[in-house]
């Protein structure tokens, strides 16, 4: 059964356009108008060279900027007419982030770092501390729990940010070249970790990467080229819970 069949979208967007510097002599369109669609359960990755336009494509999914044509629907809601306050809490309920740099506090123990999010959220300090125990435990750092980032190697700290985007639960994990400040080794356990959830636990995992070969493990491939989605490739074998 296809995803289209079992869920409504939690991205939609129809007509993408993202364009800078508007009226100005150095008037700049990023994206040309970019459909996309992805449902509940997906893995996909996003996959461009520089310039591409998927860092700016990412920023619009994420929520931390909006089109400046078109239309993105985010589980339901509308990005673009959507105001400040509002767009905070979508980022923070809706979507779980993993950066590239970690995006760790410094002299903030593990704990505290993936508990974040849910004192933001508004929830109590006992079930943060439970919550981030767990996840913690589930990407294999509940030992170092008590560290403070300088105090992590390179993937310990990716692996607590993994940990912190699950945190609120969220509809969406958006990664944003997660491996890319990694070594391949440490780089697979990452990658592990992303399939065992997608598998596990049904996430939805947008991945973006210039990683051809990271793309290629995903089971959707969305190529950007130009501004513009060049193909969408989606395994035949794929569905949810595999």
């Amino acid at each position: 059964m296809s995803y289209e069949a079992r869920s409504a979208p939690l991205i939609e967007m129809r007509g993408i356009v993202k364009t800078y510097n508007i009226g100005k002599e150095n008037e700049l369109e990023i994206l040309h108008g970019i459909d996309l669609t992805v449902h509940a359960g997906e893995f996909v990755a996003i996959v461009g060279e520089s310039g591409s336009g998927k860092s700016t494509l990412m920023n619009i999914i994420g929520a931390l900027d909006k089109p400046t044509q078109g239309c993105y629907l985010l589980d339901g809601i509308d990005v673009r007419r959507a105001g400040r306050d509002e767009m905070s809490e979508v980022r923070n309920r809706k979507i779980g982030f993993v950066f590239q740099n970690f995006n760790l506090i410094r002299r903030t123990t593990a704990q505290k770092n993936v508990e974040l999010p849910m004192l933001y959220a508004g929830a109590g300090s006992r079930r943060r501390e439970q919550r981030a125990r767990e996840l913690l435990d589930l990407v294999g750092m509940e030992t170092r729990r008590l560290h403070q980032p300088n105090e992590l190697s390179g993937g310990q700290k990716q692996r607590v940010a993994i940990a912190r985007s699950l945190v609120n639960d969220p509809a969406i994990l958006l990664a944003d070249e997660p491996t890319g400040a990694l070594d391949s080794e440490t780089s697979r356990t990452v990658m592990d970790i992303f399939h065992r959830l997608h598998r596990d636990q049904g996430k939805t995992i947008v991945l973006i990467t210039h990683s051809q070969d990271l793309a290629a493990e995903c089971p959707r491939i969305v190529k950007l080229k130009d501004g513009r989605v060049a193909a969408d490739q989606r395994k035949e074998s794929f569905h949810a819970g595999a």
